[in-house]
């Protein structure tokens, strides 16, 4: 049974043809489907611990059978949008099937319209290129949703995981596997922030690419290099001299949950985002 959609030419037909990469509409009508196997779509929905809290938006939704298996199997909300109005029309044939109509939502409606802020999840099965328009829109989700590829990547934005699933009878390109890729949208926290009460001495400056930082921690003009990545709203420093942090992002702080060190005694405390290039004297 056909299912998702899917690029046979892949990167020589995007040369031959560079308007689709800089055409959303154009890019999306070139996108054929071909059935994704069922051990792919359940390691999909694995991959991003879908649960019953989740809402997953799958992008290309062909015969619906990713947001159907999130419902039925992960007690998961979902909405399925697909170009195709016959396919639309079969995916809520089978919701009804499954039993799962009233959790989940079919519409025929170009991707690149789609408001995808209610997601926890977004799934998909498209061009590379399509993959790379959408980047800018899935990074500003909220910090902490998962989005999940299958087979293709986001240039440079690495995936935080990525597993080998054996399809044997793929029909193609010549591996007999498909990736499945995930990512976990970063909360963007580049730049100063500026220590509050017991650390009001300190300061941390980050540099931020997608989910990998890189900065320094000052007190009192010493500062401490230090590398490290995000998780969600999670930040996690690497070790450097003096230990380790883990803070978590949110409402405008970033506040010590964990970690080595000196700074670990300070948990709970905060550091908030400065409002210029220096901290308050």
């Amino acid at each position: 049974m056909p299912d998702r959609r899917f690029r046979r030419g892949l990167i020589a037909l995007a040369a031959a043809l560079p308007c689709i990469a800089t055409s959303p509409a154009r890019a999306q009508e070139e996108v054929p489907f071909i059935t994704t196997p069922d051990n792919v779509t359940l390691e999909m929905l694995q991959a991003a611990r879908v649960g019953p809290t989740d809402h997953v938006i799958d992008l290309g939704s062909g015969d619906g059978r990713i947001v159907i298996t999130a419902a039925r199997r992960f007690g998961a909300s979902g909405l399925g949008v697909e170009i195709v109005p016959d396919l639309v029309e079969k995916s809520n044939r089978h919701a009804r099937d499954a039993g799962v109509a009233d959790r989940v939502r079919f519409l025929q409606q170009d991707l690149f319209q789609t408001d995808l802020s209610p997601a926890t999840v977004v799934t998909m099965y498209l061009l590379p290129e399509v993959n790379l328009q959408l980047r800018p829109r899935l990074l500003a989700l909220k910090p902490g949703t998962r989005v999940v590829s299958h087979d293709w990547d986001m240039g440079d934005w690495a995936p935080d995981r990525t597993t080998v699933v054996p399809v044997p009878d793929k029909k193609v390109g010549l591996e007999k596997s498909s990736k499945v890729h995930l990512w976990i949208v970063p909360a963007p926290v580049e730049g100063l922030w500026c220590g509050e009460g017991p650390l009001k001495e300190f300061s941390i400056r980050l540099r931020q690419k997608y989910q990998v930082i890189e900065g320094h921690i000052t007190r009192r003009q010493r500062e401490r290099a230090f590398s490290g990545r995000i998780d969600g709203t999670r930040v996690q420093t690497d070790s450097y001299r003096t230990g380790s942090l883990v803070l978590e992002a949110a409402q405008g702080l970033l506040r010590v949950v964990d970690g080595t060190g000196p700074l670990a005694l300070t948990r709970g405390q905060s550091f908030s985002r400065a409002s210029g290039d220096r901290c308050p004297a």
